[in-house]
């Protein structure tokens, strides 16, 4: 019977205090300094060295080159661990983490995002 008297009490204390949890998808937390989330792919920066695709311990990055001196960036997010590697060994920085961190899919092929090049621009010699 003791133990019942203690656990009352408990109970009812409880219900004046605050909750120690967050109202999730009404109330966002702010941003958090050096978050690892999605990649994002600046493609005029990269020289096409692949290290980011030789270091990306999951192979969930692939560089495709698309033109002289353009390339794009296969990314699957089923696969990337977020462990931004990839980031420290771009020597151009032409990847970034951004806090984008709400990635969950119904399709499997949603979750592979490609990274396209600028379209090459036409220079005056070109169009002859």
């Amino acid at each position: 019977m003791l133990k019942y008297g203690k656990m009352v009490n408990k109970v009812l204390n409880s219900i004046f205090i605050k909750a120690n949890t967050v109202r999730y998808p009404f109330e966002r937390r702010a941003d958090i300094k050096d978050f690892r989330g999605k990649i994002k792919f600046i493609p005029e920066k990269c020289i096409g060295c692949k290290l980011c695709e030789r270091d990306c311990p999951s192979n969930a990055i692939k560089i495709n080159k698309v033109g002289d001196k353009r390339f794009e960036l296969e990314l699957e997010l089923d696969r990337c661990i977020f462990c931004g590697q990839c980031v420290d060994s771009c020597l151009k920085d032409a990847i970034e983490l951004t806090g984008e961190f709400e990635l969950a899919q119904l399709s499997r092929n949603k979750l592979k995002v490609v990274y396209h090049a600028k379209p090459a621009e036409e220079t005056p010699e070109s169009k002859v």
